[in-house]
């Protein structure tokens, strides 16, 4: 991707999402996304790798969903600062806990690949993390005022 991308990329963003709190709730579920990836290119057991490969692509597929969410609340209650609106506090509380979640994930997904020895329950506990991180993306979407 070049310099011209991501300017342009850029500026879509600060249309979409401002520059405020709804930016910071999307662009920190995208560091903590992205994180999860740098993990990934630490592991070495195949089989570890494979089930952290489908956790990563899952939680991939929630990044559009989170976007949706932060455009749709900029759109209804525009935010260039750190207030949150009345209305929108279960949003953006569900928009915080998701990306805790997901850096949880992350952390869970770095420390399994740290193990020595074969792990008897393989990825179970980055599983359950995940698990979390979807299920607050859903409380977010269901907690936009409409």
């Amino acid at each position: 991707m070049g310099l011209l991308d991501n300017v342009l990329r850029g500026r879509r963003d600060d249309a979409e999402l401002g520059k405020g709190l709804w930016r910071r709730a999307h662009d920190r579920f995208q560091r903590g996304l992205d994180r999860y990836h740098q993990v990934l290119e630490g592991v070495e057991d195949d089989a570890l790798y494979s089930e952290l490969v489908v956790i990563a692509d899952a939680l991939a597929e929630l990044l559009p969903r989170v976007r949706a969410v932060c455009v749709e609340c900029q759109r209804l209650a525009p935010s260039e600062g750190f207030d949150v609106p009345g209305d929108f506090a279960g949003v953006h509380r569900a928009l915080s806990k998701a990306g805790n979640a997901l850096a949880t994930t992350a952390e869970a997904a770095a420390m399994l690949s740290l193990a020595v020895g074969p792990v008897p329950v393989g990825a179970l506990s980055v599983q359950r993390r995940a698990a979390t991180v979807l299920e607050q993306v859903e409380a977010a979407e269901e907690s936009v005022p409409r």
